[in-house]
Order: structure tokens, then sequence, then C-alpha cells
């Protein structure tokens, strides 16, 4: 376990293992914990690096009173840089995901592969007409629930509005799985989960037509329709990009089917060129 100095705080990582860098960037309101089963299985081949998103688990509250993925991308860029990483492999889920193709959009070809995980590009997962989103905007209705609810009452609360317009579990089909995400959740201060909420809406997804790394996109089968029509788009944009959904899964795709996420992930990395 190590810190990263930031001029406002600090960004927690821990790394494991030796071998090629397999990079995992956690999904909105979670932390690095959400990737141990893939830690697990890849440290003995891979040096795997987990990281705490700003807002998130150990590196907690920074000094910004507004966040973005792009913020969320140069800590990451930040990161890279202090552990001398070349060609990273790097692995986001959800809020990680866009993390992962924004640095795909500054570096097409730096990167040995990428992995998303309930991939998303924008929040909502719909194309809203260009200038609409400030207007339709959620922020205040979500910076007063956040207030007086707390980061995971109000986190259910949006759980409750995507199941009911997709009519699928969504977020994971295990309840162990279930549990330990609201308790992540539940550990993210109200100021902290509207500032990650704001940098989510705000995200503008890239083009990616010009990106040369070798990308697999995977879903689970329980995952929002319209998430998952967004991961494909990702899958046929990029270069080199192959899209897999996964039976008895949701969006947590990589711990509601960690064997079989690991199955795949493995033979997608046996494609890329040695590092």
């Amino acid at each position: 376990m190590a810190e990263l100095p930031l001029d406002d705080g600090a960004l927690w990582y821990d790394t494991r293992g030796d071998g090629p860098p397999l990079v995992f960037v956690h999904g909105g309101w979670m932390n690095g914990r959400a990737w141990q089963p893939q830690v697990e299985h890849f440290a003995d081949d891979y040096r795997t690096i987990t990281l705490d998103v700003r807002g998130h688990g150990r590196t907690g509250a920074t000094g910004l009173d507004r966040y973005s993925i792009d913020l969320f991308t140069d800590d990451l860029e930040a990161l890279l840089d202090h552990l001398d990483l070349e060609e990273p492999i790097l692995c986001g889920l959800s809020l990680g995901s866009m993390v992962v193709q924004r640095y795909l959009d500054r570096h097409p070809d730096r990167a040995a592969g990428a992995i998303l995980g309930g991939a998303v590009r924008s929040m909502p997962p719909i194309d809203l007409p260009p200038g609409t989103k400030p207007f339709l905007s959620p922020l205040p209705g979500i910076a007063a629930s956040a207030s007086m609810m707390g980061s995971e009452t109000t986190f259910r609360s949006m759980l409750c509005s995507i199941r009911a317009t997709t009519g699928e579990r969504w977020l994971s089909v295990d309840s162990g799985v279930r549990a330990d995400a609201m308790e992540a959740v539940g550990e993210v201060s109200s100021g902290e989960f509207q500032k990650v909420f704001g940098a989510l809406y705000r995200f503008e997804p890239p083009a990616l037509d010009h990106v040369e790394t070798p990308t697999l996109v995977v879903h689970g089968d329980q995952e929002a329709p319209l998430v998952k029509r967004q991961g494909r788009e990702i899958a046929t944009e990029v270069d080199d990009g192959d899209w897999l959904e996964l039976s008895r899964s949701g969006h947590l795709v990589n711990q509601d089917r960690p064997q079989a996420f690991n199955d795949a992930s493995t033979t997608f990395l046996g494609r890329l060129s040695p590092t």
C-alpha cells in the first residue's frame, strides 16, 4: 500500500506481483477492492496495480470543489509516470471505463491493451441533443438527496430508478456483491458523492475511431440495455475491439462472474504482443 502525493491530497494505490503492468480503475462510489478477484488471479503473472480514485476508498476527499473524468485521467497518468509504467494494460469498470476511454483518446497507441467491464459512454447512457445537458441536469436533486439522506440511500434510489426502466437487477445478481458495493458507497461522504456524480454526468465521450489499442468490452446479460448498446459501440469504433456478454451477471460483471471474466481476460491478454 502506498500513496502518490497530489496538489490537494494523496492518491492511494497498491501493487502486487511482477510482470507486465495490469492497471485496474474501479467504478463510481466503489474502490480498488472491487477488483480483488482479478488481482488474486493475475498477480502471479502480472504486476497488478489498483488505485482508489479521488473521493473513493482510502484516497477519500481532496481539496477540489469539482471533479471530472479528465481530472481522474490526469491522476491515472500521474500514477503511471510515478511507477514508470510503459505499455500498461488498462482495466476499467463503469466510471473506470470512462477514465480508460479518455486515456485511450489521449494516447491511442500507448497502452498494450484495454479491458472495459460494464462500459458506459455517458450518464445517462443516451444521446441528448447538443447543449441540452445543463438544462436537464439532475445534479441539484442529487445534491439535495445526498445532503439529506446520505450517499448509500441516494445510490439505492438511483438503482431503483434504473431497475424500474429495465426490469433487470442491473447492478449485480449476487446478494453478497451488492452488499459489498453498498458498503463501499456508504464510505463515500455526501459531498464527494455529489462531486463524483457531477464528473459522470458532465463527461462527454470521445470519438475512439483513432484508437489502435486492442480492446475487450465485457457486459453482463442483466446490464441495462442502453449501457450494453454503448459498450457495443465502443467495441465497434476502436480499430481492434471485441464485445462479450456473460450470462448470470450484472453491471459488476467482474464480481458476479469472476472466473468467467478472468478466463475471457486471459484469452484476450494472450492475443497481445509481449510487453
